[in-house]
């Protein structure tokens, strides 16, 4: 196989490549380091600012592969239609479960523990004692998108003494923990839930899907999480409840994204603001290395790709 491959990551730092393709390490200069039209499989630049990812789409005439380094493909999609039929989109499952199943448990724990008033209680060097803090045993949690970030964010719950945990995903199914209730079952789940977290991808159907009605039916006191993505939010539907005190929320997400200076979310109660850090991590270099030497290698031997998530044209 002689067609380029185009990688974010320079080539010469990821043992176990391939033989065959030519390997140009592209990660998003405003320069190419060779003609797209000669790329057979495209490794999206990861946490770049929009539209630089899908800059070379257009001119990608020979590519079999586009290869996402985030469990999310909602940045890439808006580039799709450029494509021919029968190019694969895989994303980066394997990649971020454990760094956003660490920073999920600890916007949870931070939340509820006040950390960031005893944060701030420090800078003014003040001993905030006095009061109990909600903790996280007994808590009753809900997990909406029960994908595997959401089955790693359970693996972590499970050693605090959670009360149970609820999954939702878009369709029902069984697990070896217990069921997986679909997105229809959402209205009746609310209530019982002291710990919502939001681990869906964005798509049409969970856009805008926490809305007002479904913030209404969280219990008071409610803790919203969102590891997911900022438009699954309604963001004014969310400020109305913050500012009312009847739900709290910790989003490493939020919609816009970047959050800009003087929005109402820096300062509304309760709220705890991460800047969308579920993913880079020390723990996603080798991983990200490791999908690509396995899907390369299972490119260039013609054998089935993983975390294929749609084929343009099917």
């Amino acid at each position: 196989m002689t067609a380029d491959v185009w990688l974010p990551i320079p080539p010469d730092e990821i043992e176990g490549l391939p033989e065959g393709p030519a390997y140009r390490h592209w990660d998003g200069e405003e320069t190419y380091p060779a003609d797209p039209a000669d790329c057979a499989f495209y490794v999206v630049p990861y946490m770049k600012p929009p539209g630089v990812g899908v800059r070379p789409l257009p001119e990608m005439r020979s590519v079999r592969v586009v290869q996402t380094l985030s469990a999310g493909i909602d940045h890439v999609e808006p580039g799709l239609k450029h494509l021919s039929a029968g190019v694969r989109l895989c994303n980066a499952r394997g990649v971020h479960e454990a760094s956003t199943a660490e920073l999920t448990l600890a916007l949870i724990l931070a939340s509820l523990r006040g950390i960031p008033d005893f944060v701030r209680a420090q800078d003014r060097g003040e001993w905030l004692g006095g009061g109990f803090r909600l903790a996280l045993a007994d808590r009753t949690v809900l997990i909406v998108g029960y994908g595997s970030i959401g089955a790693a964010i359970e693996d972590r719950l499970v050693p605090f003494e959670v009360a149970p945990v609820v999954r939702v995903a878009r369709s029902a199914r069984a697990t070896e923990r217990g069921p997986v209730h679909p997105l229809t079952e959402l209205p009746d789940l609310l209530p019982q839930a002291d710990v919502v977290v939001l681990a869906t991808p964005l798509t049409e159907a969970t856009r805008s899907l926490v809305d007002a009605t479904f913030l209404a039916r969280m219990k008071d006191g409610a803790l919203l999480v969102n590891v997911a993505r900022g438009p699954v939010v309604d963001t004014k539907a969310l400020l109305a409840e913050l500012e009312s005190g009847r739900l709290t929320a910790a989003l490493d997400v939020t919609d816009p994204e970047p959050l800009p200076p003087g929005h109402p979310l820096w300062n509304a109660p309760g709220t705890v603001v991460s800047p969308h850090a579920g993913g880079p991590t020390s723990a996603f270099l080798p991983r990200a290395k490791r999908l690509l030497v396995d899907q390369l290698n299972r490119f260039v031997n013609r054998e089935p790709l993983r975390n294929v998530t749609l084929t343009t044209g099917a």
